[in-house]
């Protein structure tokens, strides 16, 4: 009996002892610094920003040389061997590439390196000069990484391209920083020949693969990566090492607003975050394995990647459409990255994530019955227990949830997820729980640009809160200033509210040739700190964690004068299970919103055929009457219990059946919605909902 008693009075005492902590516990506090009057926070463990957590590091090419010296003999980089490699066709004549990937093949610390030097010195025998830049234009892959690490021993500044970049903004990054040598895959050299006539400066082009076309342009010297190394190992070269203060990468954002603008990134910066995070994800150390997959032209996973070397954990790499088992690209019966690589740690954007919770879902949903029911029971205990009751599920019986529907769920992504990074957008509160629950690991949410090398903030792995980012990383100081116009000040009460500027180590030199707008987002202030404002508005909660409340430029004023943050109700009525991608479009000469919604092609044909709506394919369900009312109610009920007004809700959706894809030029390679873009290719159709 006296087992059952304590059994019963641990989780309510643990309960009692969590909910006190969490009323002292102080993330952030205040500090006082130089510039623009506002209300600035720190992070509460570092009285000033950190830039280094390495005694006597200062660059980034020191600290990987300093981590392969250290485990010259663990492994480090692991990549996927190709088995097989073949076209499915459907039934209706779609065809689609599959692949079957055997395990992982691994490089050492000590053989990476090795690797490194030699492809440096590889560079300098093709000609090129220290100060020419490369620029690396690939899915990520171990060649990316080596190719970034080779560049920074001989301080050679490295132009980072997405590789689903469109023509136009491809030719303007290369032209606009000059680059003299390009490192591509085979399928982005066909993207190279095609704009070869609009490039001026390009001569030398680096193949990560073995096939390619020699011939493709008679004006540039073409040679593979093997041939690079190759030479620099029979011909090797002194390295050439940076300082803190040079330039280590040019950064290309994945323009959601026109043309991508170049960020320039010191060693300095990239350390600075790379210092910080260490210290934020709890004991990241040699035993942790990587999943390596976003694309290494974002800050979030270069960052990510530069890190885990130095404390001596592995990367292996995948790709997003190889990722799981049931992944796209991944052959029936075979297996995907995370299944056979079992990471501890992966970062991910919230796109990734919400794939992740759907996949779960659809699945349980297919199941129906005992399993789906069970499902939800544990659940639904499990969520109790997270948002703080006693009467949740703890102990003994968290135990058994865990074991008998959870462990299947965390399979998904191999078993051993410790720690999730999330990053690039805003991470929903469904899908934030969700992935706590079901994958029984706590989500790191930050807050960053590539302005700022990712850093700003970061939730630490005991605060269980939802919708807030965290508090300042220990690299930054997080300050709030007024923005009368929008109706934000940090007089407000009861938290003190404004636009969101970051100041500190991390924070970027500025925009590649674009001086005007440099001075217009970048302040020195008169003790010498930089600072970057980032046009997003934010609110400071009691114990110093951060809340992203609006955006300056999503705010559109309406007919009849009520503003409207479009980006701030996207993220609401996102969660609904109909919503693939959402666009909220607000007309001033109107007073009502519309939406362009891409549909969930499982969640709307699984309601037609519970409803018994015949269809011959998803783009005529999606033109539906029936159909569109479906979606847009769920809309509405979703709004509703967000609190948002009613002019924020749409009054009128257009359904679309095709998703928004980086290819299509209307979202970026972080997924993130081209507004501009969205606008143009759909005008006839927004024009028609304000008829």
């Amino acid at each position: 009996m006296t087992v059952y008693i304590v059994g019963a009075l641990v989780p309510i005492v643990f309960t009692l002892l969590l909910r006190s902590s969490k009323k002292v516990k102080k993330r952030g506090v205040p500090v006082d610094v130089g510039g623009e009057p506002g209300y600035t926070i720190r992070n509460s463990r570092f009285p000033s920003p950190v830039e280094t957590s390495w005694e006597g590091i200062s660059t980034l090419a020191e600290l990987f040389e300093q981590a392969c010296k250290q485990h010259a003999d663990k492994p480090l980089l692991g990549t996927r061997k190709m088995i097989l490699r073949e076209v499915e066709v459907t039934e209706d004549g779609r065809s689609f590439e599959k692949v079957h990937l055997g395990d992982y093949e691994w490089l050492t610390y000590g053989k990476t390196f090795e690797t490194v030097c030699d492809f440096a010195s590889g560079l300098v025998q093709l000609g090129h000069k220290r100060e020419e830049r490369v620029a690396i234009f690939a899915d990520t892959r171990e060649e990316w990484f080596i190719a970034l690490q080779s560049c920074f021993r001989l301080n050679v500044t490295v132009v980072t391209i997405y590789a689903s970049l469109g023509e136009e903004a491809l030719c303007h990054s290369l032209n606009e920083t000059e680059v003299t040598t390009v490192i591509c895959g085979n399928k982005e050299l066909k993207k190279l020949v095609n704009i070869s006539g609009q490039l001026d400066t390009v001569t030398r082009v680096i193949c990560m693969d073995d096939e390619f076309p020699s011939s493709a342009n008679s004006r540039w010297t073409i040679s593979s990566f093997a041939d690079v190394k190759s030479v620099g190992r029979a011909s090797p070269v002194d390295a050439d090492l940076p300082l803190s203060a040079d330039v280590a990468v040019i950064m290309y954002t994945s323009g959601s607003t026109g043309l991508p603008k170049g960020v320039m990134m010191t060693h300095g910066n990239v350390l600075a975050t790379v210092s910080a995070v260490m210290t934020i994800v709890p004991g990241l150390g040699s035993k942790d394995v990587y999943l390596a997959y976003l694309p290494l032209a974002h800050i979030l996973e270069l960052a990510a990647e530069n890190l885990i070397p130095a404390v001596g954990g592995i990367i292996g790499y995948g790709t997003p459409l190889t990722l799981t088992d049931t992944s796209n690209k991944i052959k029936r019966g075979t297996k995907g990255d995370a299944t056979v690589l079992s990471p501890t740690v992966m970062a991910a954007v919230p796109a990734i994530l919400d794939r992740v919770r759907d996949g779960v879902r659809k699945k349980i949903d297919a199941k129906g019955g005992l399993a789906k029911k069970l499902f939800d029971l544990a659940y639904s205990r499990r969520l109790s227990a997270i948002n703080g009751s006693w009467f949740g599920a703890w102990g003994l019986e968290k135990f058994l949830w865990d074991f008998l529907v959870f462990k299947k769920v965390r399979a998904v992504l191999g078993g051993r997820i410790r720690f999730l990074l999330s990053g690039g957008a805003p991470l929903s509160a469904d899908t934030q729980r969700f992935i706590n629950i079901c994958l029984g690991a706590p989500i790191g949410q930050g807050y960053g640009l590539t302005e700022t090398c990712a850093g700003a903030t970061f939730s630490e792995v005991d605060d269980t809160s939802i919708g807030r980012v965290g508090s300042p990383l220990p690299c930054s100081f997080v300050k709030l200033v007024d923005w009368p116009e929008g109706g934000y000040l940090i007089s407000d009460s009861p938290m003190p509210r404004g636009e969101i500027v970051v100041g500190g180590p991390s924070v970027t030199l500025g925009y590649f040739k674009n001086e005007e707008k440099t001075k217009e987002v970048y302040k020195v202030d008169e003790r010498g700190m930089r600072w970057f404002y980032t046009g997003d508005v934010g609110q400071f909660h009691a114990d110093g964690c951060l809340e992203i409340i609006d955006r300056k430029k999503d705010i559109v004023k309406l007919q009849h004068g009520e503003y409207v943050s479009l980006g701030k109700v996207e993220a609401a009525l996102s969660i609904s299970p109909y919503v693939d991608n959402i666009m909220l479009h607000a007309d001033p000469f109107h007073s009502y919103c519309v939406a362009l919604v891409v549909a969930s092609q499982h969640a709307v044909e699984d309601w037609a055929s519970k409803q018994g709506v015949a269809f011959t394919d998803f783009a005529e369900l999606c033109e539906k009457e029936e159909t569109i009312k479906e979606v847009l109610s769920s809309l509405v009920q979703i709004g509703k219990k967000a609190r948002l007004e009613k002019f924020e809700i749409p009054a009128k959706i257009k359904l679309l059946s095709t998703p928004w894809t980086p290819e299509s030029g209307l979202v970026t390679a972080a997924l993130k919605i081209k507004r501009e873009a969205i606008r143009k290719a759909f005008s006839e159709d927004l024009a028609k909902l304000y008829t």
